[in-house]
């Protein structure tokens, strides 16, 4: 197989600049305008850079000259826009400290020469005391820099500062690099939260009123009200009964314009001016500007009688009267008990608070916390509006909608299970956000000291907030270690940290979240690297692989991937799981491996894939269904870790629930309307890797259970698109086997896959083995 290098190709990166350009065309509100620029912005750096060759998307240094370590700006998929995320303009502390600069200061721009000021003594002094305090905060990895070469130098080990200021030095004038200092030190502790207080507080002010119910307030509390004026104002031109409709919906009683009382002109001319000011602070509606409308008619008619004279003509003064006939039949006669009830009742439907309103003083009530910090307890979100929070528009007593709660739980402070189980967390992608905040402090357990532990935590923690590449030719995203202030700390690490057993429960518990919270999920990448990362801390060697997309695939696996499938085998031999896949039996030895861009891979693995698949791969379909059969192989990632983790007991007590709930997802989403074509092919996949999740919680269940749970499954899909795979399941619990193109040998069923060359939809379709 050839080793030549792959790069990404550029039609992905323009179809989404098209994307992005139509967004910002069709944008409505400033927010979503400034938003849709925003994104339009990065596609537009991704395709100049990929056409000018100043990026390279799909290697770890896509951006020319410059070192894997720079934390790049990311736009969707993985393309690098070529900016620098600690690339940014000088805050207002920074500017006014480099004001007070002497000219001597050197430096080719502020940003590097308050870079280079931090190299100084005074520098050195105020890097020192905020790491002493705490009182600083790590955004971007970059911000650690300086601080580590103070600390390295405070600390008695000038080499390795004067050689990371080498490596820094050509970068100084683009980068931060130190942190933010805050007056009060960032707290840390066992608990972990999804968001700081302050973005939870953003997020709440950013809730608006629906366009739909903000028109309908207007309507109801502004423009009704003026509406009610108007027909008032020439109900007082009429001369005995107010016109009304008789059962034949003909006008009868008086007409308009035939009496002008003395203020009837000064009202007029009032009227006018209220209409004209309401105007300006809300945009009028088409019941208000549809020249046919009665709201129309009598303002028309009202501009048309500067001095209260006769100057409309007969026709439209019959307009006028129909119009007061009309309103008066129905609703009631201004300032009439009838119209007034009518009124009100129309008003009560909207007078309820609105989401905008309570969110603002649920995100007041958040800003009484620490900004970057946590809430302590969740009562702070639930508990009702208070006599001290009331407006005239929120009464006091308003509870707090659910949906509002959920935004500020997002920066409730308690443990990773906890927040599951609140729903805080509500996918594996939710889970590795959170989770480095543990990982972070395990990490820096291994440094005695605890300023260098602090600044090595909060780096940690910055750092896996980077997002990741699109990579090819095998190629890994930069590692924590690379990060060259990183690696320059490892003289504080103490020779042998005794925290792997912390690290093991870490894992053990974020490992049986994982699989019990989000049964029908696989593990997303984060969270593989995040349980990767804990695994080595803890000393176990466990074979963890990632999601490979099947628009990158090379057709290659290193050899993690071979190790993961014997795990595999040997943990489900002769299980559900084993049978229904066709897993190996045994992986022999030795091994036939190869070396790919300097990467050792399994050739066995990867011929064993691309048979079972029936394909060799090279389109986007046939690499899917190469890699979906290395998921079947390694269970990805279910069986390294039940084995490694020893959780067998644990797994069986509860799969048959666990079991029944990833079943039950694949039933909703199989019964779901796909929008288009590409959401369909989604939704298969998706709800193929389900089943396959399933019947691997499925195998740790007894054969009475696994049978009881796949009839009623068969009752549950019985005429739905699921049938056919229902039927295969059954086919092998009663000791069937598949042929090698994916059917029952005996009686009607399939195995369930994912992915196809040609049509990909439900029903569940043949795979071949």
């Amino acid at each position: 197989m050839s080793d030549q290098v792959r790069t990404a190709s550029p039609g992905y990166a323009t179809g989404q600049l098209a994307r992005a350009l139509a967004a910002v065309v069709s944008a409505g509100t400033g927010t979503d305008r400034e938003r849709a620029l925003l994104k339009l912005r990065r596609w537009e750096d991704v395709v100049g850079g990929m056409a000018d060759g100043t990026l390279a998307v799909g290697s770890r240094t896509a951006v020319a000259d410059t070192p894997a370590w720079v934390t790049l700006e990311v736009a969707h998929g993985g393309f690098a826009t070529g900016r620098y995320v600690a690339e940014v303009p000088l805050s207002e502390d920074e500017a006014a400290r480099v004001a007070s600069f002497p000219d001597d200061v050197p430096g080719r721009n502020e940003r590097e020469r308050l870079n280079l000021w931090y190299l100084g003594d005074a520098g050195q002094a105020e890097l020192l005391d905020a790491l002493r305090s705490g009182r600083y905060r790590v955004e971007v990895p970059e911000d650690a820099a300086l601080p580590v070469v103070a600390l390295l130098l405070d600390r008695g080990f000038p080499e390795q500062a004067l050689d990371l200021v080498a490596e820094l030095r050509p970068l100084a004038h683009r980068l931060r690099l130190t942190p933010r200092f805050e007056p009060v030190a960032r707290p840390s502790g066992s608990a972990v939260r999804l968001t700081s207080v302050k973005d939870a507080a953003a997020s709440l002010r950013s809730v608006r009123v629906p366009v739909q119910l903000a028109r309908m307030r207007a309507a109801l509390t502004v423009w009704d009200p003026l509406y009610d004026r108007l027909v008032a104002l020439w109900c007082r031109t009429v001369d005995g009964e107010l016109p009304h409709l008789d059962e034949n919906a003909t006008v009868r009683g008086g007409w308009p314009c035939r009496t002008w009382p003395a203020d009837w002109a000064a009202a007029r001319t009032g009227w006018l001016a209220d209409f004209a000011e309401t105007c300006r602070t809300h945009a009028p509606s088409g019941r208000q500007t549809n020249p046919k409308s009665n709201f129309a008619r009598l303002r028309g008619a009202l501009e048309s009688c500067p001095d209260g004279s006769d100057a409309l003509t007969a026709r439209e003064v019959g307009w006028v009267r129909r119009v007061i006939a009309g309103t008066v039949s129905h609703r009631g006669a201004p300032g009439t008990g009838r119209r007034d009830a009518w009124r009100t009742a129309r008003v009560a439907t909207v007078a309820a608070p609105t989401h905008a309103a309570l969110a603002g003083v649920l995100a007041s009530r958040l800003d009484r916390y620490p900004a970057d910090g946590g809430l302590p307890s969740l009562d702070v979100a639930t508990a009702a509006v208070s006599e001290a929070e009331a407006t005239a528009e929120v009464p006091r007593g308003t509870t707090m909608p659910e949906r509002l709660v959920h935004k500020a739980a997002r920066s409730l402070e308690a443990p990773v299970d906890e927040l599951v189980r609140l729903g805080v967390i509500t996918s594996g992608e939710t889970l590795a956000v959170v989770l480095p905040q543990l990982t972070s402090r395990l990490l820096s357990a291994a440094i005695d000291d605890p300023v260098v532990a602090g600044l090595h935590e909060q780096t940690y923690t910055a750092f896996r907030r980077r997002r990741g590449l699109l990579l090819l030719n095998l190629e890994h995203q930069v590692r924590f270690t690379e990060l060259p202030w990183v690696d320059a700390l490892a003289p504080c690490r103490s020779p042998e940290p005794d925290d792997a057993g912390a690290a093991r429960r870490a894992l053990r518990q974020a490992a049986v979240l994982a699989l019990t919270a989000f049964p029908h999920a696989l593990l997303p990448n984060p969270l593989v690297t995040e349980l990767r990362t804990l695994a080595e801390q803890a000393g176990l060697e466990l074979p963890l692989v990632e999601e490979v997309a099947a628009d990158i695939f090379t057709g290659s696996f290193t050899t993690k991937w071979r190790d993961a499938a014997a795990v595999a085998s040997r943990l489900l031999a002769g299980t559900l799981y084993a049978n229904y896949y066709d897993l190996p039996a045994e992986w022999p030895e030795p091994r036939r491996e190869s070396l790919r861009w300097g990467k050792r891979t399994a050739e066995d693995f990867s011929e064993l894939c691309r048979e079972r698949a029936g394909t060799p791969g090279g389109s986007v379909a046939a690499n899917g269904m190469v890699l979906e059969q290395s998921q079947i192989l390694t269970t990805h990632n279910l069986a390294a870790l039940v084995d490694g983790l020893d959780l067998t007991d644990e797994l069986r007590e509860r799969a048959p629930g666990l079991a029944w709930q990833a079943f039950g997802w694949v039933v909703r989403r199989s019964t779901q309307r796909a929008a288009h074509r590409h959401a369909a092919l989604i939704r298969v996949k998706n709800a193929a890797y389900a089943w396959r999740q399933a019947l691997f919680l499925l195998s740790f269940c007894e054969p009475a259970v696994q049978l009881a749970h796949a009839e009623r499954l068969a009752r549950e899909a019985r005429d739905t698109v699921l049938e056919p795979a229902v039927g295969g399941l059954l086919h092998v619990l009663r000791g069937g086997r598949f042929t090698a193109t994916g059917t029952a040998r005996h009686g009607a069923g399939v195995r369930f896959l994912g992915w196809a060359e040609g049509t990909n939809s439900f029903p569940a379709h043949p795979g071949r083995n």
